[in-house]
């Protein structure tokens, strides 16, 4: 097993001519994806992976200064498309790495074929002319609650991210990933996350791109799918569909794997 393959727990499925790569978002890992992959084994190869510092992942190899911004996280998926000799994929990124597959096709839009991104955003914090969800204060509030007690955090954010109760299967699913991280770790992915300002990136993301969004979001409004599909280089198309939170594929599978299915099997052109 090489340094790639082991350290980002890369996992191989299904036998089909194309392939689809799986990148998960923040506090959560590759089996997020548990809803969807079986019903891609059949006709795709499936490339499922977990973010460096999620918590599968070994803590050691987790470089602070690397993934303060996104472009460690896009050479990481350049990188393992690099180790199983990809030669076009379809990208499903939700939340962090929808933005991270973006960045990736910008370096290299030869590797990619589509971008379906999952509950994206290319800044989380309001500007003059920009409504990204977060005041300033409130992200400080946010990571300040974090370093002070990452349980009980964990215990606030996830409902409201999921947009459940504690009760809930899917509450309860990214409760135990987010438990999974190292608090100073999860500290440092969240802080860089909620901080970033990738606007200026998108007029250079000429791959298409499938916008899929929860019309209730409480981490990512409407209004930033309607932004990315504004100002993105290439092609764009966005869907809303009737679900809640900012993991639809875990708290509303019912909905939301069919959705997905329908945009990695059609292209913008055929939408």
């Amino acid at each position: 097993m090489t340094t790639v393959e082991a350290a980002h727990n890369v996992r191989v499925l299904g036998s089909g001519q194309k392939t689809i790569v799986l990148g998960h978002g923040f506090g959560t890992d590759q089996s997020v994806w548990k809803h969807l992959i079986p019903h891609l084994m059949e006709d795709y190869k499936v490339i499922v992976y977990d973010n460096m510092g999620s918590g599968p992942t070994n803590p050691d190899y987790f470089d602070f200064d690397r993934y303060a911004t996104l472009e460690g996280y896009a050479y990481d998926l350049l990188a393992i498309l690099e180790e199983f000799q990809v030669e076009k994929c379809i990208y499903v990124g939700h939340s962090l790495s929808s933005m991270t597959g973006a960045i990736a096709s910008i370096f290299r839009p030869d590797l990619f074929h589509k971008l379906i991104m999952i509950s994206a955003s290319p800044r989380f914090i309001n500007d003059d002319d920009y409504y990204g969800g977060f005041e300033k204060k409130e992200i400080d509030q946010l990571c300040s609650a974090m370093e002070t007690n990452y349980k009980s955090w964990v215990s606030g954010f996830a409902p409201l991210a999921v947009g459940g109760d504690m009760d809930s299967v899917a509450v309860q699913e990214f409760s135990r990933t987010l438990f999974n991280m190292r608090p100073d770790i999860a500290l440092s992915v969240f802080r860089t996350i909620i901080t970033f300002d990738l606007r200026h990136y998108l007029e250079h993301v000429t791959v298409p791109c499938h916008i899929i969004q929860s019309s209730k979001d409480m981490v990512v409004p409407m209004a930033v799918a309607e932004y990315l599909h504004q100002n993105l280089g290439g092609k764009s198309i966005v869907e809303l569909m009737p679900t809640e939170g900012h993991l639809p594929q875990l708290s509303s599978p019912e909905i939301t794997i069919p959705v997905l299915l329908r945009h990695i099997k059609h292209d913008i052109v055929d939408a």
